[in-house]
């Protein structure tokens, strides 16, 4: 079953704190976005600011150029998943069995302009596969469905990798994405800019409950 997984998108400590007070009473699994205001135009906070409750499933997406020198101040946090980018600089297969070697897994990102290809040389070694249609550093993206081709391509040579979206997800287009083989629903906007956070969570995880 696709999980919903609430975004946290903050550029100071305060509105971050604001965000994951908003989700985390509810939400058993949660996407924690940090940039460099480089690689991502936006600065969010910085990764030794990163927290969460006891008991949520936090994966940390690391919207950076080089992701090395914070990658161990990361790991000391003991997130579920590091996500990186596969636009990054730096060498993939060091950063992969580094980060697994502290039993925590590893997801790719991959940039809308970007194709799969680039990826399959170490697709083995991948847990998870996020497939970016929104702004980075941003809520409020729009989800562009002719990306979920990639999935396919994906699962063909890894049928058991985990597929996450990021961008764009709302009530309209839920059904679709799942249904193009998305697990994982990073979803900002469509939950923190609504009037009542735990409704729409509850909303769009009922319509992936329902989804065929």
């Amino acid at each position: 079953m696709a999980v919903i997984c609430p975004t946290i998108t903050a550029t100071s400590n305060a509105l971050y704190a604001q965000q994951m007070n908003e989700v985390a009473h509810f939400a058993k699994r949660i996407h924690i976005d940090l940039a460099d205001g480089v690689f991502a135009p936006t600065k969010l906070i910085n990764p030794k600011d990163a927290w969460w409750p006891v008991g949520v499933t936090a994966d940390v997406h690391l919207m950076y150029e080089t992701a090395r020198p914070f990658l161990h101040e990361l790991i000391a946090l003991e997130p579920h998943m590091i996500i990186l980018h596969a636009e990054s600089v730096g060498n993939f297969y060091e950063l992969a069995k580094d980060i697994r070697s502290h039993g925590i897994k590893v997801g790719i990102a991959l940039l809308a302009d970007t194709p799969v290809r680039k990826i399959l040389p170490a697709i083995d070694d991948i847990d998870h596969v996020l497939i970016f249609s929104g702004d980075l550093g941003y809520f409020g993206g729009h989800a562009n469905l002719s990306h979920l081709q990639k999935i396919a391509e994906i699962k063909r040579y890894n049928a058991s990798v985990e597929i996450g979206w990021d961008g764009g997800i709302n009530t309209k287009n839920i059904h679709k994405l799942i249904l193009g083989g998305v697990d994982v629903l990073n979803i900002g906007g469509a939950i923190h800019l609504s009037k009542n956070p735990l409704k729409a969570y509850n909303e769009l995880k009922a319509l992936a409950e329902s989804t065929p």
